[in-house]
């Protein structure tokens, strides 16, 4: 039985098309649709006859055209598992030490009339009473440093 080159890469094209779509399934990355999306071009081509240098061109370039334009934006569309806390809005933020951070330990700041659990960024120590800046959150405690 021989096969004729056209109907092979109709044939891969479209075993392409099937892997990559359920690889993405599997996987919800945003990076196999372009693929399944580029190879079925490929094999509407191959059906229609185009020349397979031509299909293996409009498939690498579909492919890196919308890996690179369209997968940023349906990155950002679809991001669902990101919870806003307006905590970053502390970042940068002073706050007052209420209780001793000991050196490379954690000790208590009092921001916007929460307390916090805190830690400095250098593992230096700071006493009660003293203004500090937060620099960042590390889960649900404050990086500081002296002011």
């Amino acid at each position: 039985m021989v096969i004729d080159i056209s109907l092979a890469f109709i044939i891969l094209w479209f075993l392409i098309v099937v892997v990559a779509a359920v690889v993405e399934t599997l996987t919800m990355d945003l990076t196999s649709i372009w693929f399944a999306i580029s190879a079925l071009v490929a094999f509407i081509l191959a059906i229609f006859g185009v020349s397979i240098p031509v299909q293996f061109l409009v498939f690498i370039a579909i492919s890196i055209g919308l890996l690179l334009s369209v997968r940023p934006i349906a990155k950002r569309y679809f991001q669902t598992n990101i919870i806003s806390t307006n905590a970053d809005r502390l970042v940068g933020k002073k706050a007052i030490c209420i209780k001793d951070i000991e050196t490379g330990g954690r000790g208590e700041v009092k921001i916007n009339g929460a307390i916090w659990t805190a830690i400095t960024q250098d593992g230096s120590a700071i006493n009660k009473d003293a203004t500090v800046e937060v620099l960042a959150i590390e889960g649900v405690k404050l990086i500081v440093k002296l002011v």
